[in-house]
């Protein structure tokens, strides 16, 4: 053992020699985990539940009204089409009927109700359990007989039909061979590339089971496991990426392998878990927005970094050691045929002679992207974004058809103590409302001329509830699915505020900790600010105006605050790795133009290769048939895109050449009082 070694005693490095010593026993142990949950997940089966309640708003007034005089129970819709009309296709419909009224767990089944040309008609399905407790085999057997109605046209719609018709896309499968290849183009092996791989597959694929399971008791929404999948496999392989590659650097640096190992894991290790619990701050920040059905959701994706964290400084290290003498000879050969921090240190002194212009440039294309985000339109996605050619989009297209755009969003006005026939009259007297049913107790359902996703129906509820409805006497509540979107969308903005001062906050008094400096935490919390609104700026271009031929609506309600958690707590991850090399050296220097030199093409190749992982990773879910998979996906990748080339590559070395020494001034006093957490030994 060298002298090196010896002084390199931190705790993460004796965790890396435990792996070392006991490497088939910490492997096992993973396997056992995967294949454990795996299993009792299997067993289990999946109950996961999108609650988009919000307590106190009025649609949810609204939903817990009716909830109280409404059947519990799933139900779906049987829309039926017949060019040559639906009275002269009764016999097979009658018969269709029929079995459906005998399948199991069908409560009850109504006759069809026809369009005014007769061409188009829909039933309603009541089932006796909420969708997801009906035994998918008896939706499958339902969705089955259902379409058996002889020469007419059927298709579903409903909750029980969206749950099996959900197929996971070529998305995570995509994103995984792409990083494979990026691995393999970096490091020149086939085994070097697949270790990142092999460690994401097992965090993911162990925490994936568990929120299975978890799924059975705690409220987790039906995207957790895409969502959870799309973030893990990007930051674990970035983890185990950004340790291996330091682990390369210490054998290039003359270190025997364990020796390496364990350097790596008490410098790289100590970036991983920071910047790690950065993103974890970030996630369980949507705490803050007291918005229930994200409180799964931040959970289970925080669970996911906290796994591919455990696996980088556990399982990664044992794997290392396995393949320890394969490696060794593989990175040697490959470093005698390139030097890898050239290229960077030019980039790096180029940035710092005229650091104005890269600057400004930098600044330019971040603020220029995020203008768009200020006319996004929040809503939340129904059938009219489902594929083409699902049976959900085409029952959805055949009742806008025959009954009118509006009819798939209804709008419930609810009142306890007003006159409904009063009611009835001033809604079919208010512009926007196509159709309004007779009162059935005390609600009545107005149909809007517009589709559920067009702007001009979430114009029509705020025109009812601020203009139409007050001048009626006694109260009145607005409630529907455009009304809950309106609702969610202004929850969001009163509380976005908190949210985003208590993320900011925490992540930023942890980078003062670090990094004994107040200049950087305020600059990378600026710079993280810009990434984000430049990401939501490019989704509001594609999805919500139609670029590249995407269907233009609303985006999807919960997605902003989501990414913000994500892509705020992503960022830092680049920062504490690049600027992490840099203190680094000017703690060893004390030359400040130099560290920014050092920093960069010490970590400018790995960080450009990681980022590329994920844009990868996260764009390819612009591939699944889900909509608001894809507005993920794009905005984590355009994010993690400019985060790493514009930020890190152009404007953090602009800035740390313009700040100098001051970078890294703390006041004495502030200084005393911080505890101390040092990323190098």
């Amino acid at each position: 053992m060298d002298t090196i070694t010896r002084t390199t005693g931190g705790g993460l490095a004796r965790l890396a020699g435990w792996a070392q010593r006991h490497r088939w026993l910490a492997v096992a142990l993973w396997a056992l985990l995967l294949i454990g949950v795996t299993f009792t997940s299997q067993l289990a089966g999946s109950a996961f539940h999108d609650d988009n309640s919000l307590p106190g708003t009025e649609s949810q007034q609204v939903v817990d009204l009716l909830d109280k005089t409404a059947q519990s129970g799933a139900s779906a819709q049987i829309v039926l089409k017949a060019d040559g009309g639906l009275a002269a296709n009764r016999a097979p419909i009658d018969t269709m009927l029929d079995d459906v009224r005998s399948l199991p767990h069908v409560r009850s089944v109504t006759e069809p109700t026809p369009s005014p040309d007769g061409r188009i008609g829909y039933a309603t399905v009541t089932f006796d359990a909420a969708s997801t407790d009906l035994p998918y085999d008896d939706i499958v057997k339902f969705a089955d007989t259902a379409k058996q109605a002889g020469p007419v046209e059927v298709a579903l719609a409903g909750d029980p039909i969206e749950r099996i018709s959900e197929s996971g896309g070529p998305a995570e499968g995509a994103g995984l061979l792409a990083a494979l290849v990026i691995l393999v183009f970096l490091f020149r092996s086939l085994l070097a590339a697949g270790l990142p791989v092999i460690t994401a597959v097992f965090a993911v694929g162990s925490t994936l089971g568990v929120i299975t399971v978890v799924s059975h008791f705690v409220d987790i929404a039906s995207y957790t496991a895409p969502l959870m999948m799309l973030v893990g496999f990007g930051v674990g392989v970035d983890y185990a990426l950004l340790i291996f590659s330091r682990y390369r650097t210490e054998i290039l640096a003359g270190h025997d392998r364990d020796a390496a190992a364990r350097r790596a894991l008490d410098t790289a290790g100590r970036s991983v878990l920071f910047a790690g619990t950065t993103v974890i701050i970030a996630l369980l920040g949507l705490l803050a927005l007291g918005l229930g059905g994200l409180r799964g959701v931040a959970l289970s994706v925080a669970l996911t970094v906290l796994m591919t964290m455990l696996a980088s400084v556990t399982l990664l290290p044992a794997l290392l050691s396995l393949f320890g003498k394969r490696l060794e000879r593989g990175i040697r050969r490959h470093a005698a045929r390139r030097d890898h921090g050239k290229a960077w240190r030019r980039l790096a002194d180029g940035v710092q002679r005229r650091p104005v212009a890269p600057l400004a440039i930098g600044l330019i294309v971040l603020i220029g992207l995020s203008i768009p985000a200020a006319g996004m339109r929040l809503g939340f996605a129904d059938a009219s974004t489902d594929p083409a050619g699902s049976t959900t989009r085409k029952a959805y297209d055949l009742l806008a058809e025959g009954f009118g755009p509006g009819f798939t969003g209804p709008l419930a006005i609810v009142t306890e103590d007003g006159d409904t026939d009063a009611l009835q009259r001033k809604l079919a007297a208010t512009p926007g409302i196509a159709q309004v049913l007779p009162p059935a107790g005390r609600t009545v359902l107005a149909f809007p001329t517009t589709s559920p996703q067009d702007e001009a129906t979430a114009e029509l509820v705020t025109r009812l509830r601020t203009e139409v409805l007050p001048t009626l006497p006694g109260h009145y509540l607005v409630g529907g699915s455009v009304a809950a979107a309106t609702d969610f969308a202004g929850a969001v903005a009163n509380r976005l505020p908190l949210f985003v001062l208590v993320v900011v906050g925490l992540s930023a008094l942890l980078l003062m900790v670090v990094f004994r400096s107040i200049l950087i935490p305020l600059k990378a919390a600026l710079l993280n600010l810009l990434s984000i609104g430049a990401s939501l700026g490019v989704m509001t271009l594609v999805f919500g105006d139609g670029w590249f031929g995407a269907q233009p609506g609303p985006i999807e309600a919960f997605v902003p605050v989501m990414i913000f958690a994500i892509v705020f707590g992503l960022s830092m991850d680049y920062e504490v790795f690049l600027v992490s090399r840099m203190h680094e050296e000017w703690r060893r220097t004390g030359d400040a133009r130099l560290a920014v030199r050092e920093g960069l093409a010490s970590t400018g190749a790995v960080i450009t290769a990681a980022g590329a992982i994920m844009v990868l990773v996260f764009g390819a879910f612009l591939l699944d048939p889900s909509r608001m998979l894809a507005q993920f996906g794009l905005g984590l990748a355009v994010a993690v895109l400019l985060d790493a080339l514009v930020i890190r590559c152009l404007l953090v070395p602009a800035i740390m050449r313009l700040l100098g020494a001051r970078a890294w001034w703390l006041p004495g006093w502030l200084d005393r009082r911080l505890p101390h957490f040092a990323l190098e030994p």
